[in-house]
């Protein structure tokens, strides 16, 4: 690293607990910088999600005329490897290398699958738009080879992500790790916003070629991200020599005792709920503000960046409050309420033709989507054992990948079905009938949200009931002198309310 580099890191780093409320997760043993430089995979995850969720899905709509129906569909294609996100976590819980290692062979695993997909998505969304004609191409291989392209991209992500936050876990402390949340996503926003304001600046004169600059950096500037990310950060554990460990519990054990966990099941319905009412937005906020408010390219992809700002100053709040002892539920409660005006406000924009509206939509939603985000990832954490992290984490992961998959795919669909029923007259409130597939879609991601606040409501209830001295079934064991029986799933900090 040059001195410049090394000037920008001790800058950033000095800046402290008082402006970077994740900055006191740091220890001797573990510095802040090494906690920077791990979470460089998060930068890598959140170019990814801007170029696929953000600039492609507009590009592939407006420029390239790929149907909505399609393109969601598209988006959707890593939801095939979502589920595996607990499997992936349970196997870099229990892998064993010649090295060592863990988790650093599957982040390097996921990178490079990320590399493939970004290396042939370009030709391909070219050729299913019809763009290389000179190629005489039939269409099924731009379907094809777009299909593998994102496959490829979205299994790289899950990968990378399951095993880089297992690894974070690894290396703090349980009372950390709201803090380590707040560190991780935020550099994802970050990662979010300087990669959406690169990328609406290099496709505001939009071309095929341009397109293939863009994407093919992507691939280059995720590598070395990783790479660095990586770089010196798990422990080698030499087998070698050593004793032969004890025999692993088979990931259906495992899974079992996971569920056993109090709630387990609902926490992970509430997080499927919110995921999809917050994600099946993602797709339709771009094209709405480019065929109903009339934006262009480079400002439609600045809108990411606005939502990731929201999303940027909700971890930061989140991780403040979360680290003085609240309830991560509550916090994601208060996520999903924010996200009712959200909505709100970007479907009054339409009628109203207020582009002010819509940028307050957006950034309300990410802010929101951010603390809910940021509470039941926090939660699951808190609950996870340290030999079932990557367990818990992939757990979550799967869900969540899962809910937004499903709703990118669903959102598309429903917005092409609605125009298709209605036609091209007049829409609600005099709008053209383009507007009332975007506003059913708004609509229902109204609905998703009460009904997660009213399934999320027990959570936190009962932590509250705790608080205020009720007797739960480990308290009466107390009182009657016999020890209460551990939880196959809660760690030492679990209760956080």
């Amino acid at each position: 690293m040059n001195r410049i580099g090394y000037k920008l890191m001790a800058s950033w780093v000095s800046l402290g607990p008082r402006f970077l409320p994740f900055a006191d997760v740091a220890t001797p043993d573990l510095p802040l910088g090494r906690l920077l430089r791990l979470s460089l995979f998060q930068v890598s995850v959140g170019m990814a999600l801007v170029l696929l969720v953000g600039t492609l899905n507009r590009v592939m709509i407006v420029e390239l005329g790929v149907p909505a129906s399609l393109v969601g569909i598209m988006l959707a294609m890593p939801l095939i490897f979502a589920p595996f996100r607990a499997l992936i976590g349970f196997r870099s819980d229990t892998h064993r290398c010649e090295l060592g290692w863990r988790r650093v062979p599957f982040i390097w695993n996921g990178t490079m699958l990320q590399f493939g997909g970004f290396a042939i998505m370009p030709f391909a969304l070219l050729v299913l738009a019809g763009k290389l004609q000179a190629a005489n191409a039939p269409i099924w291989i731009g379907l094809v080879s777009a299909g593998l392209a994102f496959l490829l991209v979205g299994a790289g992500v899950h990968i990378v992500q399951t095993a880089g936050l297992a690894l974070a876990t690894d290396l703090t402390p349980p009372e950390s790790h709201p803090k380590v949340v707040g560190l991780m996503y935020v550099m994802l926003l970050l990662g979010m916003i300087v990669s959406s304001l690169i990328f609406g600046a290099a496709l505001a004169n939009f071309s095929p070629g341009r397109l293939i600059q863009v994407i093919q950096g992507a691939a280059v500037a995720t590598m070395l991200l990783n790479l660095i990310a990586m770089w010196k950060q798990e422990t080698r554990r030499p087998l070698r020599g050593a004793p032969p460990p004890a025999a692993d519990p088979s990931f259906r054990e495992s899974w079992a005792s996971f569920l056993q966990g109090e709630q387990a099941l609902r926490r992970l319905v509430v997080v499927g709920l919110g995921t999809m009412a917050f994600g099946m937005a993602d797709i339709l906020l771009e094209p709405f503000g480019g065929q109903v408010l009339h934006l262009t390219v480079g400002a439609t992809t600045k809108l990411t960046a606005l939502l990731a700002l929201g999303g940027l100053l909700g971890f930061g709040w989140a991780s403040r409050v979360l680290s003085r002892g609240a309830d991560p539920y509550r916090i994601a409660n208060i996520g999903a309420m924010i996200g009712l005006p959200a909505f709100a406000l970007v479907i009054l924009a339409a009628p109203l033709g207020g582009t002010g509206l819509f940028l307050v939509g957006n950034f309300l939603i990410g802010f929101g989507g951010a603390l809910f985000g940021h509470g039941t990832l926090t939660a699951t954490m808190n609950r996870a054992p340290r030999h079932q992290a990557g367990l818990a984490l992939g757990a979550w992961g799967a869900v969540q990948a899962t809910a937004a998959g499903l709703g990118m795919a669903l959102s598309g669909t429903l917005r092409d079905v609605i125009n298709a029923v209605l036609g091209a007259g007049e829409g609600p409130w005099g709008l053209v009938g383009t507007a009332s597939g975007y506003i059913f879609v708004y609509g229902i991601e109204i609905l998703l949200l009460l009904v997660t606040i009213l399934a999320a409501l027990p959570l936190f209830r009962h932590k509250a009931a705790i608080r205020v001295g009720v007797p739960t079934a480990d308290s009466r064991h107390a009182l009657d002198g016999v020890a209460p029986v551990p939880q196959a799933v809660d760690a030492p900090g679990s209760s956080v309310g």
